[in-house]
């Protein structure tokens, strides 16, 4: 079992629920049962964004072994050699590329940051990938992941809540005909008729149907229904949900829950089943006029029908995040359509950086050396 650690003098405190988190990890741990200890800082990122650890240790994966050299993506200055202080028993080394990664693989016993063909063909005794996105969808391709079982952290839940303010910006923004008003302002024109009323919504009492329930979902499903939204949602897992939600379906019944949605937002990863599930049938589902935004991937959306259903006003706007092709051409039509809202698949970034997202590579990093209960495990066959 992970321990935890008190805070450190002057450090901020951390969550009640850490605190008992700690308190009664640190009596159930048997003195020397394990090396690694949990920061508080840490531990309160993993209790605020219920990170989930896996049901059993690394070390009883077939052929782990405490690993001596690990690869680490270097972005920032300074990140590796605050990451090394954790596990000063092994060998972290910066690459900075994929090319030298694969120059340094063959050595090398995990790799923190990149998931590539060429560096695990490399880096025949790489044992564990450790992701720096939630999106895992181009690492569970590779088949070497799968063939050499090969252990893949991601980052789920990480970039959630700032996602989830992404959407709602995007919600209110179409809701209100934001579009509209910031092309004629940039043309210097007052129209008060602009956007007629019957558009212009209250997001009171709206239905907002969020397609895949999970890190990023659950948290547009909070926030939706603390404006005062009725949420539902469609997720794989089953039709189990928080009480925030009064709804919840599964994949097949998808058009139905549709139809029922004043917004529907689309928070799945990309995979096999979601993989062009927005598609022509699919926009004749909704509710005439209602909005759609995708912070999920590009590639679970049909394009065409989309600019099909927007130009005939079956969908009321559109909200993108990302797109298929991405980047989008200069010259693609989405761009043109005034009911649509387009950012370059920046959700996820804010003013609050890279931190946590760090930690929590460093935490997963600390575990894999100890032996411990790893955190985020993606499962390949489901593909995140």
């Amino acid at each position: 079992m992970t321990r935890y650690t008190p805070a450190a003098a002057g450090s901020r405190p951390f969550a009640p629920a850490v605190a008992t988190l700690f308190l009664a990890a640190l009596l159930a741990t048997p003195a020397g049962a394990s090396d690694w200890v949990t920061d508080p800082e840490t531990a309160a990122v993993i209790d605020r964004l219920g990170l989930v650890e896996s049901a059993t240790p690394v070390r009883e994966r077939a052929g782990w072994k405490k690993p001596e050299r690990i690869l680490v993506v270097e972005y920032e200055p300074g990140r590796i050699a605050w990451m090394q202080e954790a596990v000063p028993g092994v060998t972290l080394v910066p690459v900075s590329s994929v090319e030298a990664a694969v120059a340094a693989a063959p050595d090398a016993d995990a790799i923190i940051g990149i998931c590539n063909q060429d560096v695990l063909a490399a880096g025949a005794r790489i044992a564990w990938v450790q992701i720096l996105s939630a999106g895992a969808e181009r690492c569970v391709s590779v088949p070497a992941l799968r063939e050499r079982d090969i252990l893949l952290t991601n980052m789920q839940r990480i970039a959630g809540p700032v996602m989830s303010e992404h959407v709602l910006a995007m919600m209110l923004a179409l809701g209100r005909g934001l579009p509209e008003y910031i092309t004629a302002q940039s043309q210097g024109r007052w129209d008060r008729d602009l956007v007629p009323d019957e558009r212009m919504w209250s997001i009171e009492g709206k239905t907002v149907l969020v397609v895949g329930l999970g890190g990023i979902g659950l948290e547009v499903a909070r926030r939706a229904h603390a404006l005062g939204m009725n949420v539902t949602a469609i997720r794989a897992s089953g039709r189990t949900g928080p009480d925030y939600v009064s709804r919840v379906g599964l994949p097949d019944e998808l058009a139905g829950f549709a139809a029922g949605a004043d917004f529907v937002v689309n928070t799945t990863p990309l995979t096999d089943a979601t993989r062009g599930m927005f598609d022509a049938e699919f926009f004749k589902s909704m509710r005439r006029g209602a909005h759609f935004i995708n912070v999920g991937r590009g590639q679970s959306v049909v394009t065409a029908a989309l600019v099909d259903a927007l130009r005939s006003g079956q969908v009321g706007g559109a909200g993108l995040d990302v797109t298929d092709p991405e980047p989008l051409p200069a010259d693609h039509p989405l761009w043109r359509l005034p009911n649509v809202i387009i950012t370059p698949h920046v959700s996820a970034r804010s003013d609050l950086g890279n931190q946590d997202r760090w930690r929590i590579a460093r935490e997963n990093l600390g575990r894999y050396v100890a032996g411990e209960k790893m955190l985020s495990v993606v499962d390949p066959a489901r593909g995140y």
